[in-house]
């Protein structure tokens, strides 16, 4: 079971870009579908994109379709969220995870059986 590692969190101020960084060891993440989903505080956790295998289709929410990209780099075995035009909504705990879900399940997370543990994201004046 590939195990994943969150980065590239922090502080940001509305409008800002902030990249997130998910890498996966003990397996090639080309073989699963990677996913961000994000918990804002006090709330349940929700999807925020997802790209299928080996690079195919993505998938995103509603809430970040156009601000926000997930991007694959097969070279260093991560899949990173490019978060633009952030706003303060944004502010959650996202994870990384990694599973091997059918396309009708991909926004749910019970397909996922890989998650990392958390990197925490502030958008606030």
């Amino acid at each position: 079971q590939v195990q994943l590692e969150e980065s590239g969190g922090g502080l940001a101020q509305p409008g800002d870009s902030l990249r997130l960084s998910c890498v996966g060891s003990g397996g090639t993440l080309r073989r699963y579908v990677v996913a961000w989903f994000r918990q804002p505080p006090g709330k349940e956790r929700e999807f925020v994109a997802a790209s299928r295998y080996n690079g195919g289709t993505t998938v995103y929410a509603d809430s970040v379709k156009g601000r926000f990209t997930i991007v694959r780099n097969y070279a260093e075995n991560t899949v990173d969220l490019q978060m633009s035009s952030q706003k303060p909504e944004d502010t959650a705990t996202y994870y990384c995870a990694a599973g091997s879900t059918i396309l009708s399940e991909t926004r749910r997370t019970r397909g996922y059986t890989s998650w990392g543990q958390g990197a925490p994201v502030t958008v606030s004046t």
